[in-house]
């Protein structure tokens, strides 16, 4: 089972996420989502979990706890529905100049 975080401190990492949800049950993996570009925390992430049931009881006794200092939103993930983009990042036009013009 997959499981979103969001509003986590930007200190938090997959390891403090693979021990707080390990409380709960078998953890297959933890991952927050870093920015690509700044390298920094986006203040989110997600836990996979081996078992649903697991799953959630971890959701329904970890959502809206604070955890380091910070009250956090721990829900199922949904799966990305095809051709959905990331509307978390603008699209940016790039325009190759010419010096001829």
């Amino acid at each position: 089972m997959n499981i979103f975080i969001a509003k986590m401190s930007s200190s938090t990492t997959g390891e403090d996420l693979q021990a707080l949800f390990g409380e709960h049950g078998n953890v297959a993996s933890a991952k927050v989502v870093m920015d690509r570009e700044t390298g920094n925390s986006k203040c989110f992430g997600f836990v996979e979990m081996e078992d649903e049931t697991e799953g959630l009881n971890a959701i329904n006794a970890l959502n809206e706890t604070e955890f380091q200092g910070r009250t956090i939103v721990v829900k199922k993930a949904r799966p990305r529905e095809e051709g959905e983009r990331n509307t978390m990042r603008p699209r940016r036009a790039f325009h190759r100049y010419n010096s001829n013009h």
